[in-house]
Order: C-alpha cells, then sequence, then structure tokens
C-alpha cells in the first residue's frame, strides 16, 4: 500500500492513544500506543491484502479473495502493464468483468472466460508478478480444457 494509505489509520490511532492517555491518568502514558498503533497497522495490513493463489490438483483452480475460478475455464491470459492499466480499467473495461484492482499496484491480469454458463468475459485483477501469475495459468495442464 502506498504511504498515503497509512496516514489516516495511523493518525486516528495515535490521536485515539493520546485522548485515551488524557483520560486515564493512572495509565503507564506509552501503553495506549503501544496496544492502538500496532493495531491500526495490523488492520490497514489485513485490510489491503487480497490473497491470490493458483491451485494445482485434481481440480486446478484460481483464486482471488474469496472467488474462484475452475482453471478449465481459462481461454486466454494477458499481463496488462502499469501503462496500460488505465485503458484497461476505463474504455476497455466490461462491465460485467470480474474485477479487483488495488490503485497502489501498477500491473494487471487479465484472465479471459470460456464458459457459456458464466456471463463474466474476464477476470481482471492486480498483482506485483504478473508474469508470474500468467506463467502458472498457461502451464497448468487444465488450461483452456474446455
Amino acid at each position: 500500500m502506498s504511504w498515503w494509505g497509512w496516514l489516516l489509520p495511523l493518525a486516528a490511532a495515535v490521536l485515539l492513544a493520546a485522548q485515551i492517555q488524557f483520560a486515564y491518568p493512572a495509565l503507564p502514558p506509552w501503553a495506549p500506543y503501544v496496544v492502538l498503533v500496532p493495531l491500526a497497522v495490523a488492520a490497514v495490513l489485513a485490510l489491503g491484502r487480497t490473497r491470490l493463489k493458483v491451485e494445482t490438483g485434481a481440480e486446478p483452480q484460481l483464486w482471488v479473495g474469496e472467488a474462484h475460478l475452475p482453471l478449465r475455464y481459462v481461454a486466454a491470459v494477458d499481463v496488462v502493464t502499469k501503462r496500460d492499466k488505465r485503458k484497461a480499467l476505463g474504455p476497455e473495461l466490461d462491465p460485467a468483468a470480474f474485477c479487483v484492482h488495488k490503485p497502489w499496484i501498477g500491473p494487471l491480469v487479465r484472465v479471459h472466460l470460456d464458459d457459456p454458463d458464466d456471463p463474466t468475459p474476464y477476470w481482471l485483477f492486480s498483482t506485483r508478478r504478473p508474469e508470474k501469475i500468467a506463467a502458472l495459468l498457461t502451464d497448468s495442464p487444465a488450461f483452456g480444457e474446455r
């Protein structure tokens, strides 16, 4: 996450700790800071993270957060560079696409689907290692199996 995404939660934690410090003078003055600042850091880390996983096994799947996609429905995989990201999320974006965008992460991966029962044309998600994810998807034995 970018530095500006940390400012508000950390400032809120420090201000809340200062209020607690003044409201409860019997507490050691450092105690609210030791509790609230790490709590704010943990909250930002937890909320800013989307788990991305490519499972192998009997039914290989791509997991983006809580959503999963069997790899047999993957028709093609594109890497969208940071330079082309604005176009991919703007004029080229299909409203029916599944999109998980993190503005602080530059590149995207676009996974085109071939599933007649699913109206979603593609998945578009942010990742710091798009080439690695694309290689994992295209090297899977289930890739384009349909």
